[in-house]
């Protein structure tokens, strides 16, 4: 039977943080799963959120993100946690802020681990944290003249 030290592939990432980032310019998932690309992962989990057109019942016409100076530093915590919980051999999340329109990307995460189950948990549990605890805001225009601020994600 092989052991760890047999397969030094299967040993934990260096950083398995590769990419975590707040921009004012179009995301790419493209870009987010090459950072997560890793020979010894079986799985690999992407999430894409989009503007969707709609929100309570009303018609979104567009929004804007802002952040709090501390959203990467949150961003890191978070996906240390992550990584703490997890077999997570890479991972990634990058956040759009400023005004866009719908259909536009507003966040990319994924994360690669040994198997697929636990880079779909893990994916969830990212985009999930990043959602509920950093301080990331939400200015929704709606059709009928309207507007609302959301909180966190």
């Amino acid at each position: 039977m092989a052991t760890m030290s047999d397969h030094p592939g299967e040993q934990g990432a260096q950083d398995p943080v590769k990419l975590l980032a707040i921009r004012e310019t179009a995301l790419s998932v493209d870009e987010v799963f090459r950072a997560v690309g890793d020979d010894a992962s079986g799985g690999t989990a992407l999430f894409v959120g989009t503007v969707r057109n709609h929100d309570g019942g009303a018609d979104v016409d567009a929004l804007g993100y802002s952040c709090h100076p501390s959203a990467e530093a949150e961003m890191r915590r978070i996906a240390e946690k992550v990584v703490a919980e997890y077999p997570v051999r890479a991972l990634a999340a990058v956040h759009r802020v400023g005004d866009l329109r719908v259909g536009d990307l507003a966040v990319v995460v994924a994360v690669s681990c040994p198997h697929r189950g636990e880079a779909f948990e893990a994916c969830r549990k990212l985009i999930d944290d990043l959602k509920h605890e950093v301080p990331i805001w939400k200015h929704q225009k709606f059709s009928d003249g309207t507007e609302e601020w959301v909180g966190a994600c």
